[in-house]
């Protein structure tokens, strides 16, 4: 069948019991719960896959998806498709009024060594690159302008290349002010903006997937931000992943969650901030 015809085919409805080897498999591979309410968002990009390789059915799909070595680079392409998510810089406003406050007061008891941040589930790098702008604002006056690193982390390796080029349209800097725009960023002749050398220098990117936390490099870091993340998991998950994130804070560590994202849970080394238009926690000590 020519390719042109094939897209023109209806996308055939997903069965129950294939919507549920889907669901599992997405459960046991990243921790990511696709409820019945978000059925049509799977089967649609699973279908818009599907047609793109000539695939007719489902079934035949996830056997190509989980068949050894070409399986797992199929499966690395479909992920982009339902695990990458809107953002934009400084989504959350008052979580990063809360760092800079927090940054200010650090930096009041002078700097040891540099300041390590990091952004879990990062996506395309808007927020790593916030939290950079962040730092840099609150290190610009300072002995030390540049000590500071940022890593993003996340699963996707398309929105890792994203981050990594580090180049955005206008509507994804809207919440931004002008002369940070102007500062942080180079206008491109297509009206992109593209973060500037120095700053990109200061971040890192990598692959990791939050149920393999335990084999995570990171250790003792100043501030962890995990947010529009947690909400994709299930309750003792959610708890399990901001456990390990908990022990990666460094005493006096801030770690930021989305609101509303994980209620009721407590970690004896962290303290609630007294903030109540943000969910954060700082570690003893």
């Amino acid at each position: 069948m020519q390719s042109g015809v094939w897209a023109l085919q209806p996308v055939t409805e997903i069965s129950a019991a294939e919507f549920r080897d889907w669901q599992t498999l997405l459960e046991e591979r990243t921790g990511v719960v696709i409820t019945e309410q978000r059925r049509a968002f799977l089967q649609t990009n699973l279908s818009a896959r599907m047609r793109e390789l000539g695939v007719a059915d489902y079934a035949a799909y996830y056997r190509q998806v989980t068949d050894g070595p070409r399986g797992a680079v199929e499966w690395s392409t479909l992920l982009d498709r339902l695990t990458v998510q809107e953002t934009r810089f400084f989504r959350h406003p008052a979580s990063f009024e809360v760092l800079e406050r927090h940054l200010h007061e650090q930096l009041q008891r002078g700097l040891q060594r540099p300041w390590e941040l990091w952004s879990v589930g990062c996506s395309s790098g808007e927020e790593p690159y916030s939290l950079a702008i962040s730092a840099a604002q609150v290190l610009r006056d300072s002995e030390w302008p540049e000590h500071f690193g940022v890593t993003g982390t996340d699963i996707s390796l398309n929105a890792l290349s994203k981050a990594r080029e580090g180049l955005y349209g206008a509507r994804k800097l809207e919440q931004l002010e002008d002369d940070l725009r102007r500062r942080y960023f180079a206008a491109q002749a297509d009206g992109r903006f593209k973060v500037i050398p120095s700053l990109a220098a200061r971040v890192c990117c990598a692959r990791l997937n939050v149920l393999e936390l335990a084999k995570a490099p990171m250790s003792g870091m100043d501030v962890i931000f995990c947010q529009n993340l947690l909400i994709y998991f299930r309750r003792w998950r959610r708890r399990e992943i901001l456990n390990r994130l908990a022990e990666r804070l460094a005493p006096g560590g801030l770690l930021v969650v989305g609101v509303g994202e994980v209620a009721g849970w407590q970690h004896p080394e962290l303290i609630p901030v007294a903030d109540e238009r943000v969910l954060a926690f700082t570690r003893k000590g």
